[in-house]
């Protein structure tokens, strides 16, 4: 049983090489993870916390899991499509639920033995874990490695362990179809490649996109009516709803989901590349009796590679123009802007803009989290860096064209005011 956001077991043109991490330094899968899983799997050990099982509504250790990890059943999504590892237990009647916050993600699936986990881990990026949805005195988050990697360590994660969001033409049945095609969602993806395979509740005003379908018989590819799945607000015409903590599968969560999922694996990529370079420099210095502090251009290009990689994705360079508004229908919408920090004018990354983009400020809210602090030093200054440089104008390349000068100012003063760890320069 594993954690598959959607299922990625047939081939595709690598993107990015593959990243040695099963080797030092990185030692992924003999390496001890810390994260919010192995926090909360020592307070379980020690009793100071406890997880209900609630056999009534059917749904295991999910509510107590999401209490104890602080994920807003808001944030739920739904997949219908046959792209888990429980897939007996998924079809169109009884979708895949997914929940997440800025560190984790669970899936849940009705009748499945386990609930699915994964979290952002500072030094390993994505780890893998299941939790048994068989009642116990003593429950416990198992770790996966290998089942999970043959799948989510590709082209399709950039590289490293990481996550993957995918749109599929599903059948009656919630089998893709693979002979049309699939797609990898991200906040540049075309609006109409989104979502095949999930249901989706929102209004989109006159977008199309490939959610709420099945593909059937004598459907094409070229030529799919994707009115029928649009502007839906309620689900309840294609599932039963009352089997899920929410009737929603919200089209910002969507959103903010296909962000996210990208967003951590560039960053565990980063975080793998620069102990990686660092390790060959220190290597090549100790050859060439350098000083170990020694940077050679070459090992400057990889940094900055690196990192420039990580701040184009930040800065949502090439994010898809919204044609019309999008409208959620669960209090995801309003919750989620909530949970972040704020600038004396009272200004967040978190704040939607949902009228010609995802965010009113883009720059990502995932700034602020433990593996971003963790990257590699010279990853980060690089970062930096380069964001300084973009945010103050001095760097005025087309590919940064969509940042206003408003826009640039905007973000500049709010991390500076509510991001620690900034270089010193940041705040003349």
């Amino acid at each position: 049983m594993v954690l598959c956001f959607v299922c990625c077991c047939f081939s595709m043109p690598a993107a990015l090489a593959q990243v040695s991490f099963e080797e030092a330094p990185i030692n992924y899968n003999q390496s001890k993870p810390e994260n919010l899983i192995t926090r909360l799997q020592t307070k379980l050990d020690a009793g100071k916390v406890t997880l209900s099982y609630d056999r009534k509504k059917r749904t295991g250790y999910l509510s107590s899991v999401l209490e104890s990890l602080e994920i807003p059943v808001s944030s739920q999504v739904l997949v219908f499509s046959k792209t888990s590892l429980q897939v007996k237990h998924i079809d169109p009647q009884s979708p895949r639920a997914l929940y997440f916050n800025d560190d984790l993600y669970i899936g849940f699936v009705q009748g499945g033995s386990v609930l699915e986990v994964s979290a952002s881990d500072a030094k390993l990026g994505t780890v893998f874990y299941t939790l048994s949805q068989t009642e116990s005195s003593k429950p416990a988050f198992v770790r996966k490695t290998f089942e999970c990697t043959q799948c989510h360590a590709s082209s399709m994660t950039q590289g490293v362990p990481g996550h993957i969001m995918r749109s599929v033409y599903p059948g009656p049945d919630g089998m893709p179809v693979f002979r049309e095609g699939t797609y990898r969602s991200d906040h540049t993806s075309p609006f109409e490649e989104r979502w095949g395979g999930w249901y989706v509740s929102g209004t989109h005003g006159k977008m199309r996109h490939m959610g709420n379908l099945i593909f059937r018989s004598g459907d094409s590819s070229n030529h799919l009516n994707r009115d029928r799945g649009a502007n839906a607000v309620d689900l309840e015409k294609w599932f039963d709803t009352e089997e899920y903590l929410s009737p929603h599968s919200d089209i910002v969560s969507l959103m903010v989901l296909e962000h996210q999922t990208k967003m951590h694996n560039l960053i565990t990529r980063a975080q793998f590349e620069g102990r990686i370079t660092e390790r060959d420099a220190t290597v090549m210095n100790k050859m060439l009796e350098r000083k170990a502090t020694f940077q050679s251009d070459s090992t400057k290009r990889r940094f900055a590679s690196s990192a420039n990689r990580l701040v184009d994705y930040m800065l949502f360079v090439d994010e898809l123009a919204l044609e019309d508004s999008i409208r959620g229908v669960s209090r995801f919408q309003t919750e989620f802007p909530l949970s972040g920090p704020r600038d004396q004018q009272g200004r967040s990354l978190r704040d939607f803009d949902l009228e010609q983009r995802l965010f009113k400020y883009p720059c990502s809210f995932l700034i602020y989290s433990e593996s971003f602090d963790a990257l590699p030093r010279p990853i980060l200054d690089f970062v930096y860096q380069r964001l300084w440089d973009i945010l103050t104008g001095k760097e005025q390349s087309k590919q940064y064209a969509h940042l206003s000068a408003e826009d640039r100012r905007a973000i500049l003063e709010i991390l500076i005011e509510t991001k620690s760890g900034l270089p010193e320069y940041w705040k003349l």
